[in-house]
Order: C-alpha cells, then sequence, then structure tokens
C-alpha cells in the first residue's frame, strides 16, 4: 500500500519528548494498545501515517491516524491512535496480553 504521513521520530522531536525514554505506548479506539521499545519508534521507516493511496486515511485502515512500522507485524501497528505516552514502563500490548510474541519484527 501507499502510506504517508509524518517521521514518528520528527514529531517526537517537535513535541519536546523524552529521546532517552525505553518505550512509547499507544492508547487505541476499541480499548485496543500496544508499547514499542524506542528503536523501533524512531526507525527512519516508522510513520505516522494520514493517509492511504493519496486518500484521507479510511476508518478501517485507522483512521484518524495509524503508526506504520514496515519492520514490525501488523499488529504491532497501532491504529485508531487516543494518546501516545513516552515512558519508562512496558504497558504490554493488546495483542501480547493474548499470547502473540512482544517483539515481533526486525530491530530497529
Amino acid at each position: 500500500g501507499k502510506w504517508a504521513g509524518g517521521s514518528f521520530a520528527e514529531f517526537g522531536q517537535m513535541v519536546g519528548a523524552d529521546t532517552n525514554a525505553k518505550d512509547v505506548a499507544f492508547k487505541c479506539a476499541e480499548d485496543s494498545y500496544t508499547t514499542l521499545d524506542r528503536a523501533s519508534a524512531r526507525h527512519p521507516q516508522t510513520i505516522l501515517a494520514r493517509t492511504f493511496r493519496d486518500q484521507v486515511l479510511p476508518r478501517k485502515y485507522g483512521f484518524p491516524m495509524k503508526l506504520r512500522i514496515p519492520i514490525k507485524l501488523g499488529f504491532k501497528n497501532p491504529k485508531h491512535i487516543m494518546s501516545i505516552e513516552v515512558t519508562n514502563e512496558d504497558r504490554g500490548g493488546y495483542w501480547e496480553d493474548q499470547g502473540y510474541n512482544w517483539f515481533s519484527g526486525a530491530s530497529g
């Protein structure tokens, strides 16, 4: 697919996020949540996707915003993002709590 949006690393810089924090936690609609390690969140290919195929991100793909992380499996790409928190505490994840592997992809 053709995803587009801003770099998550640049977003973190713009909001003054602690670049030494270990994790980034995402709360999403429908009681979904996940935590990413700092390297994955700041990977150059990680973007806050706002469009797909040059159109506003469709609801089925995560409107209004989805974190697109090509180096991770799909369930580690949070959609319908409601809040983002930079933290040193692993908050876990919805799918990980169901037994999926937390790492699930290449390292940053």
